[in-house]
């Protein structure tokens, strides 16, 4: 074999510079011979015998043998050290003037070799890509894309292949494509030929590449897409070719006008059933084919419009199964039934609409058995979903009523950052009433927890929200005990440190907070508001120009009250004030300036 091989070889080196197309056959073939036999092999003869370097010259649209050429150049380029030689030996720009060919066999075996080249190869590529190739594969398959015989199929796969091969994880190629208009054409060729499996499969590996693209997301929804994916995905049954749909509906479902498509094409009835069929199944693929199905359901929730189509006034019947899915046994189907009713919440409507109908107490049995080592997903979903329900001014008083706050509390002991935050964030929604407030407010154990997480330096979402609610409990409840537990538990230094925020709500909320504290509990607060430096804070405060007017009004209204402290009152003293204040009377904000010339004269007064 060896033998034969090197003089083939030899043979055909002298017969590419004849041109005697009946002997260059015969070594052709030879060569195809050996290739099936042995690839690796025989690839590493031909280069070794520089004959890669003649192919150029064999690769003619007038030779007979062109197509023979073009088979052997895609059977050595499946091996990875085959395809910079190719590159190299010149064949990537004959090989694209093929594709202008009439004959079927010549084109099936350029296209073969330019996307054997192409795999996973920079420098095949970027030939390829500066002779054009790409533009004239994409031509062909719009001229070709109504024909349905086998042979035209079989020519369309290798095509949709090489363009995979070519476009593969590189974005500026994928995004070449995308402008050479090749989403709509592989639109057209699914719905066309989706009887056939392998042109099928293709068209999908190539929508999974081109949908990670955000600009390709525009072109998808110009198309049916959404309507061949489902179509195709109703006539699956095998879990593999489910699951590769799957990959593709998952990043076209993060568009908003897709989602809308995909439910209006029935997505959401295909899922539904998954859930249904799966639910019950320990085995491996059926539980990946039930969190894909359910996860999928959650996301197309995440579109306004898709998410107000499904919800029906809270009448629907995606809305009712989604339901179902609470008191389920399953944790997947807890944890997107959680998400979806989260979803669901995003406009008042559909919240007053839930919390009339229960769902606050099913969330409250859900997360009633996630206490004790629950799962963390679910109780963080359902955690989101309750703090979205407590929007609406008319819900909370009614979820107060219901117990939410004693069921959230049960989390307190939690050390995971995620349901913390959102603990804290229903928490806060809830407290809008006095009395809630109040109650809160006087409970030890909360108020403890808040100052630990105050101190969360890693996780600043948590930080931010238990600075929040501390100054919320204030703010709300306007109540002595609440300041004396906040002071008591170490609480003032934190509402202070909010204070020199960057975001002005915060900055507010904590300037607020302490003025209360100090109209009603100064002298409980005294030493910690010294130790803290307020004073210095409500200087640089008011002498900064930045500072909005809000926090110039606040920070005065806290140095007016500072006047009942000896010891605070002296800082202001010693820190000249007047100057700062006084240049305020003439700021363009009305209540800025008032403050500015009330509490001038309190500052004259007392000196």
């Amino acid at each position: 074999m060896a033998d034969n091989l090197s003089d083939t070889l030899k043979k055909l080196k002298i017969t590419a510079v004849d041109r005697t197309e009946d002997s260059l056959d015969g070594c052709l073939d030879c060569l195809l011979q050996a290739l099936a036999q042995n690839n690796t092999e025989t690839s590493e003869k031909i280069q070794g015998s520089g004959i890669l370097q003649l192919f150029a010259s064999l690769l003619s649209p007038q030779s007979s043998c062109t197509a023979k050429v073009a088979n052997i150049i895609a059977e050595v380029a499946k091996n990875e050290f085959m395809r910079i030689p190719c590159v190299d030996a010149g064949l990537i720009s004959p090989l694209v003037q093929l594709l202008n060919s009439k004959d079927q066999e010549v084109l099936l075996q350029t296209g073969r070799a330019l996307g054997n080249i192409c795999y996973d190869s920079h420098e095949g590529r970027s030939a390829v890509d500066q002779a054009g190739g790409a533009q004239i594969v994409i031509d062909h398959l719009r001229s070709l894309c109504s024909v349905t015989d086998p042979a035209n199929e079989k020519l369309l796969t290798v095509f949709c292949g090489m363009l995979m091969n070519y476009s593969n994880e590189n974005d500026s190629l994928q995004a070449q494509l995308i402008n050479m208009g090749v989403i709509p054409t592989l639109v057209k060729l699914l719905g066309i030929h989706c009887q056939n499996v392998a042109l099928t499969e293709m068209c999908l590996v190539a929508f999974g590449n081109l949908a990670e693209l955000e600009s390709s997301k525009e072109q998808f929804a110009s198309t049916n897409i959404a309507e061949e994916l489902v179509k195709l995905f109703k006539k699956q049954i095998e879990h593999d070719k489910k699951e590769m749909i799957f990959e593709v509906l998952a990043p076209l479902a993060e568009n908003d006008a897709i989602k809308l498509q995909l439910v209006e094409a029935g997505l959401v009835e295909c899922l539904l059933e998954i859930v249904q069929q799966k639910v019950d199944s320990d085995k491996e693929d059926d539980i990946a084919e039930l969190k894909t199905a359910s996860d999928l359901m959650v996301l197309l929730l995440l579109g306004d419009e898709s998410m107000q189509k499904l919800f029906e006034g809270g009448k629907g019947n995606v809305f009712q199964r989604v339901l179902s899915w609470i008191p389920s046994n399953n944790h997947q189907l807890q944890l997107a039934g959680a998400l979806a009713i989260a979803n669901f919440a995003r406009n008042d409507g559909n919240c007053i609409h839930m919390v009339e109908n229960g769902i606050v107490e099913k969330l409250m049995d859900l997360l009633d058995r996630h206490v004790e080592d629950g799962n963390v997903t679910v109780q963080h979903a359902a955690l989101s979903a309750l703090r979205n329900l407590a929007i609406p001014v008319i819900n909370k008083a009614k979820m107060l009523s219901s117990g939410v706050t004693e069921t959230v509390l049960k989390f307190l002991k939690s050390e995971m950052p995620p349901v913390q935050f959102k603990l804290l964030g229903t928490l806060r929604m809830l407290i809008d009433a006095q009395e809630a407030a109040e109650q809160l407010g006087k409970n030890v154990k909360l108020v403890e927890r808040l100052v630990e997480w105050c101190e969360a330096k890693d996780h600043a979402g948590v930080m931010g929200e238990s600075n929040r609610l501390l100054s919320a409990l204030i703010r709300h409840s306007k109540s002595k005990d609440v300041i004396k537990t906040i002071v008591q538990s170490g609480g003032i230094k934190h509402l202070v440190t909010m204070a020199t925020s960057e975001h002005v709500i915060m900055q507010n909320e904590a300037l607020v907070a302490l003025a209360l504290i100090s109209a009603l509990e100064l002298g409980t607060a005294e030493k910690d508001l010294e130790s803290a430096k307020l004073v210095q804070i409500l200087h640089k405060l008011l002498a900064d120009e930045r500072s909005a007017p809000e926090i110039k009004y606040n920070s005065m209204v806290l140095i007016c009250a500072f006047m009942g402290s000896d010891a605070l009152y002296k800082e202001v003293q010693d820190l000249a004030f007047l100057d700062v204040v006084s240049k305020l009377r003439s700021h363009e904000n009305k209540s800025v300036a008032q403050q500015a010339s009330l509490t001038e004269q309190r500052l004259t007064v007392e000196s």
